[in-house]
């Protein structure tokens, strides 16, 4: 697993050895990260929020790219050790907040993120369930981007947000909302 663009590209990210998170993979993230280039323009100066971080391979991309801070939430003990030890190694833990927890478990925001991105484990509904919780807890902005990454099967449908674009990428889909 690398990092595809930007600052860091080619540089290569740790992943936990244990089962409990799956990375997303690089053409799902290419795919991804190709949506929302096209929408949001530039990644500079904007702060992301990575759900469900595993490795953090979502928020350093972005980071990468030229985002101004990241806050990364997992619950995962390898999975914050490898997540840490990558943001150690790009030099990028100043830019970054761990929150060791789960996601459903975070407060109030303190500010709105421009980016959102939500890779909760497949067939569950959790990255619906975090975005509606979330964004009652003031962390979406009406101007924020949401990316949530399920199964190629699984419907994303969260009320008070609409689907501007949907890709599938071999047995993941990518969807990406915006506030009604």
């Amino acid at each position: 697993m690398r990092v595809i663009a930007g600052e860091w590209r080619g540089r290569k990210l740790l992943a936990p050895k244990n089962d409990a998170t799956r990375p997303t993979a690089d053409r799902t993230r290419e795919t991804l990260f190709s949506m929302l280039a096209s929408r949001v323009g530039s990644f500079e100066g904007l702060h992301v929020a990575d759900l469900f971080a595993g490795s953090g391979a979502l928020g350093i991309e972005a980071l990468s790219r030229g985002a101004a801070h990241c806050l990364f939430g997992e619950q995962d003990r390898e999975a914050i050790d490898a997540l840490r030890r990558n943001l150690a190694t790009l030099d990028a833990t100043e830019r970054a907040d761990v929150r060791a927890g789960s996601v459903l478990g975070l407060g109030p925001a303190r500010r709105t993120f421009d980016l959102l991105l939500f890779d909760a484990p497949y067939n569950t509904g959790a990255g619906s369930v975090a975005l509606d919780k979330l964004n009652r807890l003031g962390w979406v902005g009406t101007d924020s981007w949401i990316s949530i990454e399920t199964s190629e099967k699984e419907i994303v449908e969260v009320a008070g947000f609409e689907a501007h674009a949907e890709r599938k990428v071999g047995k993941a889909k990518v969807t990406l909302l915006r506030p009604a």
